[in-house]
């Protein structure tokens, strides 16, 4: 059957909407990122404030709509997108750019609400609105408008990483999507223009609000949130393990939305009996996986593990919420309680859980939420579900509580920032080998003997035999400064000499207070220690401080790797601050990603050799660990030790140098290694 022209110009103006509002939440996120450390956290933030702004839309059209007719509606929205056009372009100026790290999460808050609210709003609203007008010009089938939406928001995430973050800088970006953005204003407007010359003076009689009961209601905001709370916890596992950039950021919501598109686009695609015995198999799946804490699959085990069980779950959570879909006049009231439970459980897990929590339980909790959920919904078919879902929620619980054990055991301290979840384990032995560690997430980031002599001895990745111990006891006899991105315990002011100094940067102000007070290398330091908190390249471009003869990173280990010290930029920063024999250390450790080539091709920018040094583990809480020392200087490059433990650096087709607005993670991914 023919398209008609409304169908044609409704159709494209609700695809466009949602390709710039889901092209839009990766751009500002980026931008953002190395304001705030390269934190994984700022994606976490910025999805709470999206889905926030995507419940102010769909507030504003249930307003629009319940109290205005059609025509009158028309002209509101097209001057509120008038308005927007005074935010462009798009995103934040440097004029926002934070002054001191001081609580990020409201700093993000506040400076999206700013810049972005309006226009995110308005986009957000464009679609529900125009089913609502085409509803009420006699469409029988608006709800497919919702699908082609969702298509066009996957499509979005889709080419980010792809296709727009590969070939355009940021402010490219911000440019071509305000160019855009402008031509779907002249679109949404001839929607409006369309509507109110068809529409009837008078407004639409409507039911009432409360006709609809609140079992339901209840269910489409439980639901809803549910599968904000999967989103968002399952986002966070995969960032906080890998690294903070859009190809780990866009996955998640692209499968999220994928669910929406398949739910809402046929709804034939979801029978409940075989949805449902898929949803058993994931949530037992996933709550293994995460059962240890100590246990980290590959990353290219678990991100396809998490991505399907995320699949499974928000099939379950959106094909229920299809399923109890009210009549086509009521759908605006629809989307606000799907929209408001969306946004009640990211706000959850992104705002609530990180106060609320000592430790990261969300991820299981929300196993735990999903399987009660399943349960509800299972509950009048029969005493068969009934047990299996008893069982299954019994089970999260039972990985919950499994998680919370294993947090508390042996801690001395449980500690929960914007920057991620400390921990600090004290063996259980007495005696001359007991030792502290500080675990950030799962990644061990110092530790440290209780008595001496041992107390004295650098360990973990920073070994006697390491890249970084060879050069600060070997690559300068006398006194030097050293500066340290990334403090962990402070384990590297072991190798602090009388008349050193060494100076630390570190972005969480609880790890400082970890390492000053329950261990002993900043304490016991030979040399002059200065700890500056904030970001280190944000630190060190306001520092007027000498040069260094050191300037170690030591930020790449685990967890979100922050890509931002990675840069062009950020090395034309690190030489600024070097002598000109002096020498940067990159540590490359990592399970998941072959860093090595990407820090040689920044040392090949700055016009410095670069060498691998890699160690091995030993009995004496030294783990292996891999160096990329970079500098001119003839004495550290000819070193006896460092020329015993080089290694070459693996090339990697294609790789191009990093910048502030480019990077490619895909290119470095490790071959998967069991532990």
């Amino acid at each position: 059957m023919r398209a008609r022209p409304s169908d044609v110009l409704f159709g494209s103006t609700v695809f466009l909407s949602a390709f710039l509002l889901f092209s839009v939440e990766p751009l500002i996120a980026k931008q953002i990122l190395p304001w705030y450390g390269g934190s994984a956290a700022v994606w976490s933030t910025s999805l709470v404030f999206f889905q926030t702004a995507l419940l102010l839309g769909y507030f504003y059209v249930r307003l629009l709509t319940r109290y205005l007719n059609s025509k009158v509606q028309a002209g509101a929205h097209s001057l509120l997108l008038l308005t927007t056009l005074l935010f462009l372009p798009i995103g934040p100026g440097a004029r926002w750019r934070p002054a001191s790290a001081n609580h990020p999460t409201l700093q993000i808050l506040e400076l999206l609400t700013a810049t972005l609210a309006i226009p995110f709003a308005a986009l957000s609203a464009t679609s529900p609105l125009l089913q609502h007008w085409l509803t009420h010009a006699g469409d029988k089938s608006p709800y497919r408008y919702f699908a082609v939406s969702n298509f066009a928001s996957l499509a979005a995430l889709l080419a980010y990483p792809i296709l727009i973050e590969p070939k355009l800088d940021l402010n490219v970006q911000r440019i071509s999507w305000s160019y855009v953005y402008a031509c779907f204003v002249l679109l949404c407007a001839a929607c409006g223009w369309r509507t109110s010359k068809t529409a009837p003076l008078s407004a639409v009689k409507r039911p009432e609000f409360f006709w609809i009961s609140p079992w339901r209601q209840a269910s489409w905001f439980l639901l809803a949130a549910c599968g904000g709370m999967l989103l968002l916890s399952v986002t966070n596992h995969l960032t906080q393990n890998v690294a903070a950039v859009p190809f780990l950021w866009v996955l998640p919501l692209a499968v999220y939305l994928l669910t929406f598109i398949v739910t809402f686009g046929r709804g034939r695609t979801y029978p409940q009996g075989f949805w449902f015995r898929l949803l058993a198999f994931m949530l037992a799946i996933i709550g293994y996986a995460i059962s240890n804490i100590n246990y980290l699959l590959p990353l290219q085990v678990s991100v396809p593990i998490f991505l399907i069980g995320l699949c499974v779950c928000c099939m379950f959570c959106h094909g229920e919420l299809y399923a109890l879909r009210p009549p086509a006049d009521q759908l605006t009231t629809f989307y606000l309680f799907v929209a408001a439970g969306g946004a009640a459980g990211a706000i959850f897990v992104g705002l609530l859980a990180p106060s609320i929590f000592d430790a990261i339980y969300e991820l299981p909790l929300t196993l735990v939420c999903t399987a009660v959920l399943a349960l509800v919904v299972n509950w009048s078919r029969g005493w068969s579900n009934r047990m299996l879902w008893v069982t299954m929620s019994a089970g999260m619980a039972f990985v919950l509580g499994e998680n919370w054990i294993q947090y508390h055991e042996n801690s001395l301290a449980l500690r929960r920032s914007f920057y991620g979840a400390l921990r600090v384990v004290q063996s259980p032995h007495a005696g001359l080998e007991q030792a502290r560690t500080l675990f950030h997430g799962t990644i061990e980031h110092g530790a440290q003997y209780l008595w001496p002599p041992l107390r004295e001895r650098a360990t973990t990745y920073y070994g006697p035999d390491s890249g970084i111990g060879v050069l600060l006891r070997e690559g300068f006899p006398a006194t030097k400064r050293v500066g340290l991105i990334g403090l962990g315990v402070g384990t590297l002011a072991a190798y602090s000499q009388p008349g050193d100094t060494f100076r630390f940067y570190e972005i969480n102000r609880q790890d400082i207070d970890i390492a000053e007070a329950l261990f002993f290398y900043l304490r016991e330091a030979k040399a002059r220690v200065d700890i500056v908190e904030g970001d280190g390249r944000l630190s060190l471009a306001h520092d007027t401080s000498p040069s260094f003869d050191v300037l170690a990173l030591d930020a790449f280990s685990g967890d979100a790797i922050p890509v931002h010290l990675l840069t062009r930029e950020a090395g034309e920063l690190y030489r600024k601050h070097l002598n000109p024999n002096g020498a940067l250390a990159f540590h490359v450790s990592n399970d998941f990603l072959d860093l090595a080539p990407v820090v040689q091709k920044l040392a090949q920018d700055l016009g410095f050799q670069s060498v691998l040094v890699r160690s091995r583990s030993g009995d004496d809480l030294v783990l292996a660990a891999d160096w990329v020392l970079v500098t001119n200087n003839p004495n550290i490059l000819n070193n006896a030790a460092v020329k015993l433990r080089s290694s070459p650096i693996n090339q990697i087709s294609g790789l191009r140098l990093w910048t502030d607005s480019y990077s490619n993670l895909l290119q470095i991914i490790k071959p998967p290694v069991f532990k």
